[in-house]
């Protein structure tokens, strides 16, 4: 069989997504003399193994499932979680907003479950790293079950250690922080970034946000961001297009900025009085990029 035969048809060790025509969904790992049981009846993988991408399967009771390679979203959502992950929407954006692709070398803290790890592992990959800092070793466990299931532990090296001891790494790409108090850990996050390079955080509550802007106004950051996505999804029946009756909408707050020359000053006045309500000259800047 030649290689791209060999590419068109399901090998045993690949990542198979299973979808049925309730639309429920089954990522599973084949391998030949495993059976997968559904609420449709039992699905040998040697039934899959050798059938082409795009093609059905049925189980032992007739019923059918489409036979798909996972999506990037789909394996971060399927993962197995202890913790809330980093929403895939967020992951996607993020990973454009840093820069992150191949070669690159990146610093996540915490670990969770491994959500996020996977994605940025998926994006480095072959030549790029991830040093993902976690402090719950129960937590560090599952995420590196995840991580191993798609052969991704190669790319991610797991350190189980608080943050506030600082970070083993110099002259990073990038920083993610998906903790609690993200400007607690600035200096560290400076240190190990090289110039230019990109700091981004996960905050839920607005109080949080501006908590990490106080600090952040220093010179040793700047290119301070703040966004917001929401995706509203619809059904997709061409007789009755509209949008779903539940979606998520706020799962949280991304802050993006950028490491420049210096030194972080830990000691700077971030007290909430020394920044005021924007003055003149913000109206008349917002003025001039709506023209």
């Amino acid at each position: 069989m030649d290689n791209l035969t060999e590419n068109l048809n399901v090998r045993p060790g690949d990542i198979v997504l299973l979808v049925g025509k309730d639309r429920k969904e089954f990522i599973i790992s084949v391998e030949p003399g495993r059976e997968h049981q559904t609420h449709h009846g039992v699905l040998p993988h040697d039934a899959i193994i050798g059938k082409r991408w795009g093609a059905t399967v049925a189980t032992h009771l007739g019923y059918t499932y489409l036979i798909l390679p996972p999506s990037l979203e789909q394996l971060v959502r399927s993962i197995r979680r202890a913790t809330q992950i980093v929403y895939p929407k967020e992951i996607g954006y993020l990973l454009m907003k840093m820069n992150i692709g191949p070669g690159t070398r990146v610093i996540e803290a915490g670990t969770g479950s491994g959500g996020l790890t996977l994605a940025l592992a998926r994006m480095v990959m072959p030549h790029g790293h991830v040093y993902s800092y976690e402090v719950r070793p129960e937590t560090q466990a599952l995420a590196q079950k995840n991580l191993a299931a798609l052969g991704l532990l190669p790319y991610v090296t797991l350190k189980l250690r608080d943050i506030a001891e600082g970070f083993d790494e110099r002259g990073v790409d990038a920083v993610f922080l998906d903790v609690r108090e993200p400007w607690d850990y600035l200096p560290h996050v400076h240190t190990a970034l090289k110039g230019g390079g990109f700091f981004g955080s996960l905050l839920p509550t607005t109080n949080q946000v501006a908590a990490l802007l106080r600090h952040l106004q220093q010179p040793a950051f700047g290119y301070i961001e703040v966004e917001e996505l929401i995706l509203r999804p619809y059904k997709a029946v061409p007789g009755r297009l509209r949008p779903f009756d539940r979606i998520i909408a706020h799962t949280g707050y991304l802050v993006f900025a950028r490491a420049l020359p210096g030194e972080f000053n830990p000691d700077l006045d971030t007290r909430p009085e020394r920044f005021g309500d924007p003055d003149l000259t913000d109206a008349a800047e917002f003025i001039d990029d709506s023209e």
